[in-house]
């Protein structure tokens, strides 16, 4: 990956474009299981969401496998996508970008204030 490609983000977005083209080729079910695994993973990524390329891809080629071998999406992913996700992410206690700023504005309010550490 160059300097430029990394500066401006266009190699997140040929990933993405493949990631997508990959998608369209699924059946219906698996696309909605994709699009649903992309909506609950979203708060696990960082600022660029480069942290998310390999979760993604990982995800998406399962779901490939699985309409390969005739299985559902349901029946490889469960009830629980939300649950399937948080685990890909790192397990139930995965932290979120949500939580990084609550931490981070903690932080900052305790040091305002006086607090050391926080």
């Amino acid at each position: 990956m160059s300097f430029w490609d990394t500066i401006t983000g266009s190699d997140l977005t040929r990933e993405w474009q493949a990631f997508e083209a990959r998608a369209e080729a699924l059946p219906a079910d698996h696309k909605a299981a994709w699009q649903q695994i992309k909506s609950c993973l979203h708060p696990y990524a960082g600022f660029t969401g480069r942290n998310l390329t390999p979760v993604l891809d990982a995800a998406l080629g399962l779901l490939e496998e699985a309409a390969a071998d005739g299985q559902g999406a349901h029946e490889v992913l469960g009830d629980d996508i939300p649950g399937f996700c948080a685990a890909l992410a790192g397990g139930e206690g995965a932290r979120t970008y949500r939580d990084r700023w609550r931490e981070q504005l903690n932080r900052n309010v305790a040091r305002k204030l006086g607090r050391v550490g926080g």
